[in-house]
């Protein structure tokens, strides 16, 4: 399989390197726990010195500089894909990833190597994710896809203007986010134990036995999560967080330190003995309403919210593109494959781009073609898209935003000149809606999961507590012991302006139950050529990541590189990203040449810079014989692992 020209072939990954080193002592200890202290401390000593990393940069990368791009401009950076002959995990985190791979060793499903690894991911990763969050899970069960919405909700109680100020205007981010008023119904436990009745093959309490033994006995302290415990300013605000996470001078423990969740450990041993019930009713459901209710910034969760949450199983979208490749997705509330696919189809209507790739990373006439795509997809996402529950499909169905004919008039607006901003199009103009767009916003945050079975089962399984951290709330469940969990801060996503100037409505306002509108893409890919009628054809491809309104851009470039332009996944991932949220044209910092970046301002581009931390996961059907290919992003800690 082809792959991009590089100009420098060594691996970079120095952090996630030494998280690695860590992660495999912390695997070791689980089988003896005598010898824990001595595995960290020798994994400690053995790790490459670790330099200074940024909140949402972990892993470093090292290049050389490309011609004409500065002294930060450097060559994408290609590690080769894991290999494996029958099944596969790619997790955000080794110890996540070894833990599913546990389970389909043990003869789980992909549902229950799923499920394990997002047990370990909200102990180790308890930033990005965890109980106190919401998830959406496509699954492939060898027959048909299904969509399980574990999205998080508003409490009964909220109202469209519990963001806004006294003025009337939105409160500063940073204000929304911090305290009780953000949180929302969890989601993600019940739509997991949900999933888990239908195609789980393991007990349910197994699932947890890696994640409680590791709470238990501790874990290392990566360098991510150190990272973003000493830039965050609002986590110390919380009095169990900063116990907990920093020492006595303010200062996150180190890297390497052995960091034990007593409190966590004990809630995941209810939940396995119990159920999901544990979370939604009695003490643990009494513990976090408290905290919400009772917090300096108080929210209006209640018990009656935690009982009453229900996940959804939804029909997934399935979108045909290049002629071969059947795209499957989760609809909304998530705008993610619907952006995606608009994307994509867009780029498929419009003139093709002879060079895409130039020097091995995109050059700036594919660029130019893409972002005014996304520009056109955001504009419709951010008029048309909403909890179905509240806000309909345009013309009744939300594959009118999919279909040829209104693709091709869109495709029409992408000229040789930026449209710097577009405006929504009306793909029903007979039953035209009067949504007023949503204003650009923040959108942080979240991890990801991808796996495949020995059986040909597969997930595609996106999970987040919103922002780093969430809504900087840890809640111990009421047991008194130190750690915990996590709250979410996913009313954020909602638009904190309920209407606009003149007085429209805007579909992703704030309604009490209604599920905020997401941007996270799990993805699941198959290949139709010879499909039988009703079915999605063969399994080809399971990805996913984090990234907030990136999402859609991580996901959009992995599909291009791999199935239009032949990379392996872990040479897709690699490769710098950038989009447009229908605003300036970002590019991933230090990753695109400076006359890459001219070439696009002479188009009309406003360009600017940003880390865009992608934390992609994908597996492909390897095109050279049996077997899976597996690729995880560098930009994080995570791994692909499997046999």
């Amino acid at each position: 399989m082809s792959r991009p020209t590089v100009l420098s072939a060594s691996r970079c990954c120095r952090a996630r390197g030494a998280s690695l080193l860590l992660a495999l002592a912390a695997i070791a200890a689980l089988a003896a726990p005598a010898a824990w202290s001595q595995h960290v401390a020798d994994a400690a000593a053995s790790a490459p010195a670790l330099s200074p990393a940024l909140p949402e940069m972990a892993t470093p990368r090292r290049g050389i500089a490309l011609p004409g791009g500065g002294p930060t401009a450097i060559a994408p950076v290609v590690a080769d894909p894991q290999r494996a002959a029958r099944q596969m995990v790619a997790a955000a985190h080794p110890l996540a990833a070894e833990a599913g791979l546990a389970m389909l060793r043990a003869g789980g499903s992909a549902v229950d190597a799923a499920i394990a690894a997002q047990a370990v991911l909200g102990l180790v990763e308890p930033q990005s994710s965890g109980i106190g969050g919401g998830a959406f899970l496509l699954h492939f069960d060898g027959q048909r896809v299904s969509a399980w919405d574990g999205r998080e909700t508003a409490p009964a109680d909220a109202d469209e203007r519990m963001f806004l100020g006294a003025n009337g205007q939105p409160l500063p981010f940073a204000e929304r986010v911090f305290g009780g008023r953000s949180v929302g119904v969890p989601g993600a436990l019940r739509m997991l134990e949900a999933a888990h009745r239908q195609h789980g093959r393991l007990p349910w309490a197994r699932l947890f036995e890696r994640a409680i033994a590791l709470a238990e006995q501790g874990f290392p302290l990566g360098e991510r999560l150190h990272a973003q415990l000493a830039a965050d300013p609002l986590l110390r605000r919380d009095a169990a967080a900063r116990a907990f996470y920093y020492r006595d001078d303010g200062s996150p423990h180190p890297v390497g330190h052995p960091l034990r969740n007593p409190a966590l450990a004990e809630l995941m041993r209810r939940i396995a003995a119990q159920g999901a019930d544990v979370l939604h009713r009695g003490p643990v459901a009494q513990d976090l309403v408290r905290r919400v209710r009772e917090h300096a910034v108080p929210g209006r969760l209640s018990e009656g919210d935690l009982a009453g949450y229900r996940p959804v199983q939804r029909d997934a979208i399935c979108s045909d593109w290049l002629q071969r490749w059947r795209v499957c997705g989760f609809p909304p509330p998530s705008s993610g494959h619907l952006a995606v696919m608009q994307i994509l189809g867009l780029l498929e209507r419009s003139a093709p781009v002879a060079t895409p790739l130039r020097q091995g990373i995109p050059g700036p006439d594919w660029l130019h073609a893409y972002t005014e795509a996304a520009r056109l997809a955001y504009a419709d996402r951010d008029r048309y898209v909403a909890d179905p529950a509240f806000a309909a499909a345009p013309g009744g169905r939300w594959t009118t935003l999919l279909d040829d004919a209104y693709l091709r008039r869109r495709a029409a607006l992408i000229g040789p000149r930026s449209l710097g901003r577009a405006e929504a199009g009306d793909p029903a103009p007979a039953a035209s809606t009067s949504w007023a767009p949503m204003p650009a916003q923040p959108e942080v945050g979240t991890s990801h999961v991808s796996v495949v079975d020995a059986q040909g089962r597969a997930v595609s399984l996106t999970t987040t507590i919103e922002a780093q951290f969430g809504a900087r709330i840890l809640a111990d469940g009421g047991t008194g012991l130190a750690g915990g969990y996590l709250l979410n801060n996913q009313l954020t996503d909602f638009s904190a302006l309920p209407a606009d100037a003149q007085g429209r409505p805007v579909a992703n306002r704030v309604q009490g139950g209604k599920r905020p509108r997401s941007s996270m893409a799990p993805t699941l890919v198959f290949d139709r050529s010879g499909a039988q009628p009703g079915q999605p054809g063969r399994l080809e491809m399971t990805l996913g990541s984090p990234g907030g309104a990136a999402i859609i851009h991580f996901v959009a470039k992995t599909l291009t590189a791999t199935l239009q332009w032949q990379l392996d996944p872990q040479a897709a991932i690699e490769l710098p990203n950038a989009g447009s949220f229908n605003g300036p044209t970002m590019l991933e910092r230090g990753r695109f040449p400076a006359a890459t970046q001219q070439a696009l301002r002479e188009r009309g581009h406003a360009v600017q810079e940003s880390e865009l931390p992608s934390g992609l996961q994908a597996i492909r059907r390897a095109p050279d014989g049996p077997g899976w290919l597996g690729g995880a992003d560098p930009r994080r800690e995570g791994v692909a692992l499997g046999d």
